[in-house]
């Protein structure tokens, strides 16, 4: 089987992670990152930093898969729109540590990371993140680009808007509705 390399936009903490993730998934082979600090930052993980994220198009005959790697989520959407534009199919993530129902649905570019769970008959969009140690609970739906921080838990039936942001360690109970674009601090509780 040929080796296959991931296109990772974004080569901070969560890019690193999202690249972790993909080569301990055992699906990617190799990393190349694409990181606006690049070229004093040339080089994270131990993988390269090749170029800017708008030379995105340049890189995609060589690599088999991009990913949006930040956890600001306007910027995320927008590097998403980058992937799409240069023909790079836009992939998601699923760290070999979490848990994910076969009902349930993951969008493309989504990322899972370490400890994380998606429930029964959940609903994931496009270009979502589902940080470390996050509880997904059954029936949810998290909308295009919304964004779960470390350690947030989600109570059955709840929706969470489009680009919304709960940060680390916030909660939601059950068929909680958060609205789109909303960002809640840490250990935010909803109910």
């Amino acid at each position: 089987m040929m080796d296959r390399t991931l296109l990772v936009l974004g080569a901070g903490g969560h890019g690193k992670s999202v690249a972790e993730a993909a080569l301990l998934s055992g699906e990617w082979q190799d990393i190349l990152f694409l990181d606006d600090a690049w070229p004093p930052v040339s080089a994270a993980l131990d993988c390269p930093v090749v170029g800017k994220t708008e030379f995105v198009g340049e890189w995609a005959s060589k690599c088999q898969g991009a990913i949006a790697a930040v956890g600001n989520n306007s910027v995320r959407q927008s590097w998403v729109q980058l992937i799409e534009r240069a023909g790079i199919e836009l992939v998601s993530i699923i760290h070999p540590r979490a848990w994910v129902s076969p009902s349930a649905t993951v969008g493309a570019g989504t990322a899972v990371m370490a400890g994380a769970v998606v429930g029964t008959v959940s609903s994931v969009g496009k270009g979502a993140i589902i940080n470390c140690n996050a509880t997904v609970d059954h029936d949810v739906v998290m909308d295009d680009f919304s964004h779960l921080g470390v350690g947030v838990q989600l109570a059955g039936g709840v929706k969470v808007g489009a680009a919304a942001w709960l940060q680390a360690g916030s909660s939601c109970g059950y068929n909680v509705v958060v609205e789109a674009g909303v960002v809640h601090g840490a250990g935010t509780v909803l109910r």
